[in-house]
């Protein structure tokens, strides 16, 4: 009786000290660190949100899973440009927007150097290794398995690990997304792991969060992807859009302010958009009267918006607005203004 009394003791005791254990595990890692594997969600989010991001030159390279490094020296539409660093990035713009509407090359002097979304830097020695780049990318994106570049992480974040094959725990600090992807792309097969929230990230639009679960950290990611793909769909609209005006001729089909219909002071106008961002309105009856100089500019974030300058006449200088583009096709573009929804304006091509 003695002898069970001490053995009941003992696993009494034992079963405590696991208790116990177990409780200081979870009391430091805030959540059980068995949750995620290597291939998990969790992993590739993680993976995605801290691949290098070389969208920032896509204007020069089209690639946003790579960068060129710089120096490098380009032909933009035929003009050769030598970037030293990216204040040269402006040649480049500049080039570009010289003329909308047309179609822009920007081909590489070879070699050239590269860096990848794995944070590698390669030297890439002529146009087919780059093309072969450039493929890599788009099946990347296409799997969606390129960078998520509209989340980013706010460090140090801890990872908290459980080894199968030891049966130990550990956790790790990681400092930038360098050190997080080289983790996330190691992390081995006969390992568990959770991350120790919360953690700080901030979004594209600047608004900083708080992410306090694995579900939270994807519902971000899952919103800012839905909100990423709106603004490339409203740039693809935006570039359309700017071909329409500057191959077509139109005319003021109709301009209501607050219920009022003015669309007779326009009555007798057409309006050029030329491809050098100017725009003129004609008076088609009477060719003394002067013609109505502008700009106009075609933006987009989430929306697609078409802004007017016009001067010297206080019909035209009433469209000097950035417009809302609420419908387009190539007959018809349908505006509301963005600082008065009761303003709404219809070009017409003729």
């Amino acid at each position: 009786m003695k002898t069970f009394k001490l053995i009941t003791a003992i696993m009494f005791f034992s079963f405590l000290g696991l208790v116990s254990c177990q409780k200081e595990i979870n009391e430091e890692n805030g959540q059980n660190p068995n949750t995620n594997s290597a291939n998990s969600e969790t992993a590739t989010n993680l993976e995605r949100s801290a691949m290098y991001d070389g969208s920032f030159d896509d204007f020069l390279d089209g690639n946003s899973c790579s960068s060129i490094l710089l120096p490098v020296t380009a032909f933009v539409n035929n003009q050769k440009v030598t970037l030293i660093s990216e204040l040269d990035y402006e040649l480049v713009l500049n080039i570009l927007g010289e003329i909308t509407n047309d179609n822009d090359n920007i081909t590489f002097q070879f070699p050239i150097n590269v860096k990848l979304s794995n944070y590698t830097e390669v030297q890439v020695a002529n146009q087919t290794e780059y093309n072969a780049i450039m493929d890599t990318c788009a099946r990347a994106e296409a799997e969606k398995e390129n960078a998520i570049n509209c989340l980013n992480i706010k460090y140090p974040i801890t990872i908290l690990t459980y080894n199968l094959s030891l049966e130990q725990t550990s956790s790790t600090v990681l400092k930038s997304d360098q050190e997080l992807y080289t983790y996330m792309s190691n992390f081995g097969d006969d390992e568990k792991f959770s991350v120790k929230y919360p953690i700080t990230a901030t979004l594209s639009n600047q608004t900083e969060v708080n992410i306090t679960s694995d579900a939270e950290f994807k519902s971000y990611i899952t919103d800012c992807l839905e909100n990423d793909d709106t603004m490339e769909e409203a740039e693809e609209d935006a570039e359309a859009l700017e071909g329409i005006l500057v191959d077509g001729t139109f005319k003021v089909q109709s301009y209501v302010n607050t219920g009022v219909d003015s669309t007779t002071n326009y009555a007798n106008y057409t309006i050029d958009f030329a491809n050098d961002l100017t725009c003129t309105a004609t008076n088609t009856s009477n060719a003394l009267v002067e013609k109505v100089e502008g700009t106009f500019s075609v933006a987009s974030k989430t929306d697609v918006f078409l802004t007017m300058e016009f001067s010297g006449n206080a019909n035209f200088e009433l469209l000097n607005d950035a417009w809302t583009v609420t419908n387009y096709s190539s007959s018809t573009i349908t505006l509301q203004s963005s600082t008065d929804t009761a303003i709404t304006l219809v070009l017409s091509q003729i």
